[in-house]
This record gives C-alpha cells, sequence and structure tokens, in this order.
C-alpha cells in the first residue's frame, strides 16, 4: 500500500489537537461501550488456531499455536501486514466500535467501519447488541496496522472484498482541503467519527463549529449524513482529520474593521466561569467580559452578576485577532449609564 503523508499548513492549535488524538482515536474504537466477549473455550487466546491463506495459491492452512510469546508475535503480525496475508480469524468479542479477534496471543481490533456488508443501527445499543450477535463467527480479514509500543493491532474485512471499493484508492483520492461527504457513525466527547466510505475520519470538537461546543451530540447524531471539510490526511497512520466549521467563513477575519475599542455591542451570554463570562456577540464570535470586568464591589462568583441567556450590552475593551480574543467590559457600560442618569 502507498504510504505518503500529505498536509496542508493549517493553524499551530490544529496541529497540537490533530497531533494529540492519536491514542483518543484508537482508544474510542476499542472502549466505545461494554465489551462482549463469547464464553466459548475455543476462543482462549492462549491456545487458538491460525487459519489463513497465501492469496497466490488460495490455499487454506491451519496453524496450531499455543502460549504467546511477545516478540515473536508482533514480528508475525508485521510479516503478514508487509505480506498482504489473508487471514481467517474467529470474532472473540465486540463494542459498539466494532469487533475483537484473537490472533496468535495478540487480541486484534475490527472497525466497524471496516466491517463488509454490515448495516449497522443508528442506537448505540442496538449497535453494540448486532454487533455482539458476531460473536463466534469466522471472518475473512488483513491486517492493516501494527503498532507493538502501543499494543495495537487493527484488521479490515472490507480490504479483501472484491465487490468493495479499495480503501487504497479511497486514500489516494482524499485530498486537504476538499469536500468529502460521509456519515456519522459514533461520538465521544471529543469528537465524532465519520465514515467516508471504508475508511473513517474525526472531526474534533473544536471543529465543528466556530461556536462553543459543549458536546459533539449538540450538533451531530449517528447515521447523519454530512458534508465535511478534509483538513490533514495521514495514510501511514490511517487518520483522517476532518472539519464542518471550515465549510463556514471565519468570523475573526475582518473583526477588526467590524469592531473597535470603545464600541458598545449587544451580545448573549454563553457560558458563565469563576473567571468571568463569555459573550456571543455574532455568529461564531465571542468575547471574555473578565471578571474584574463584570460590576463595581463585591460578589461571590459571575453568575451572580450574570446568567447564560441573558442579553447584555457590553463595551469593546481589548481586540486580537491572531489570537481570537475580544475582551469586553459590562462595568464601564452600566457605570456610564449611571453617571448619565
Amino acid at each position: 500500500m502507498e504510504a505518503r503523508v500529505a498536509w496542508r499548513e493549517i493553524p499551530s492549535q490544529d496541529k497540537e489537537w490533530w497531533g494529540s488524538i492519536g491514542e483518543d482515536y484508537w482508544q474510542a474504537l476499542l472502549e466505545q461501550g461494554a465489551v462482549a466477549r463469547g464464553n466459548d473455550s475455543s476462543l482462549d487466546p492462549s491456545h487458538s488456531v491460525l487459519r489463513s491463506v497465501d492469496p497466490p495459491n488460495d490455499d487454506w492452512t491451519e496453524t496450531d499455536i499455543a502460549g504467546p510469546n511477545a516478540e515473536g508475535d508482533w514480528q508475525q503480525a508485521l510479516d503478514a501486514l508487509h505480506q498482504g496475508r489473508i487471514l481467517r480469524l474467529r470474532v472473540s468479542g465486540a463494542n459498539r466500535g466494532g469487533l475483537l479477534v484473537d490472533w496468535n496471543g495478540l487480541q486484534g481490533f475490527i472497525p466497524a467501519s471496516h466491517l463488509a456488508g454490515m448495516s449497522l443501527p443508528q442506537g448505540p445499543q442496538d449497535r453494540a447488541a448486532q454487533l455482539a450477535s458476531r460473536i463466534g463467527d469466522w471472518i475473512t480479514v488483513q491486517v492493516i496496522e501494527v503498532d507493538p509500543e502501543q499494543n495495537r493491532l487493527v484488521f479490515s474485512e472490507r480490504t479483501v472484498r472484491s465487490d468493495l471499493p479499495p480503501s487504497t484508492t479511497i486514500w489516494r483520492t482524499l485530498q486537504p482541503g476538499s469536500l468529502c461527504q460521509g456519515t456519522v457513525t459514533h461520538l465521544t466527547s471529543f469528537g465524532a467519527f465519520v465514515d467516508l466510505g471504508g475508511v473513517e475520519g474525526l472531526i474534533h470538537v473544536s471543529e465543528m463549529s466556530w461556536d462553543r461546543v459543549r458536546h459533539p451530540g449538540d450538533l451531530l447524531r449517528p447515521g447523519q449524513q454530512v458534508q465535511v471539510y478534509v483538513l490533514g490526511v495521514n495514510p501511514e497512520e490511517k487518520r483522517i482529520a476532518l472539519s464542518l466549521k471550515r465549510l463556514r467563513p471565519d468570523p475573526w477575519l475582518g473583526v477588526s474593521t467590524r469592531y473597535r475599542v470603545g464600541d458598545i455591542v449587544e451580545g448573549t451570554v454563553t457560558n458563565v466561569v469563576n473567571f468571568g463570562a463569555f459573550v456571543r456577540v455574532e455568529e461564531g464570535l465571542e468575547g471574555l467580559i473578565h471578571i474584574s470586568e463584570l460590576a463595581e464591589g463585591n460578589f461571590l462568583h459571575p453568575r451572580n452578576v450574570v446568567r447564560e441567556g441573558d442579553r447584555v450590552r457590553v463595551r469593546v475593551v481589548r481586540i486580537d485577532p491572531d489570537k481570537h480574543h475580544l475582551g469586553l467590559s459590562l462595568r464601564q457600560v452600566r457605570g456610564a449609564s449611571s453617571e448619565e442618569t
């Protein structure tokens, strides 16, 4: 498989989360919901049967494997990856993210997006139940990722199905800056996974909207069809960074021409924290009223002054488009109003 990393130059904050999601990405796939495992003793990972086929000869062989040998097992997995071997393994467990298989003393994972010909329900419980129904089945797969240091072994059923578009074609057509159609497969606290037709990408929560997003479930649901902007593609790591907010204009562009220090504007309080309150002055554009700019005198907490949903008039006291900072003051507007009266 051709392994070429293509990037566009993106802001440093995007690079930070893009580089940090690797572990979360696979943890989400492996830990979405309680793992269901079969009770069949034949699924004991310490003693299993490997059925493999050499593609040129299409000749199945069986090997009895007794007991794990960590270093040798990972080397065999790497050999299977490099040789493109087709394996027939038995499903030993399942969760909402996919299926678990045991091979040669190692536990592997088949993401749901890499299962062929399986239409999964949208509801998380129904989805987990349908995947759990595959426990005990034999499944034909190929190794698509081996990472001994992260204890990660990933298989795919789609890559061995001739009637499905090969994932290598999808990887070659994906380019940073392009637009794609996909289906939301599942949500986590840090983002949403989207099936692009055989491969999954991640919309990080910070890339969902220019507005503040508390949880991806506030905007998306499993099974929803979405158009996404491709931020970055890393075929070698099997990671795709996607964005929804890049489909809309950046509200911070030209902010210095729309607002000036001293302007009085109206907005809605979106979040109150112990150091102040955030105010939405236009779609995708929030400013902060620091606690020192909320009101005169002493108060226990910013919520003693404002609440989420309040409409307020505030003065612009600082603008920094590069850092996406907009400083606001409620105290200065109220103080001015008191002096006028």
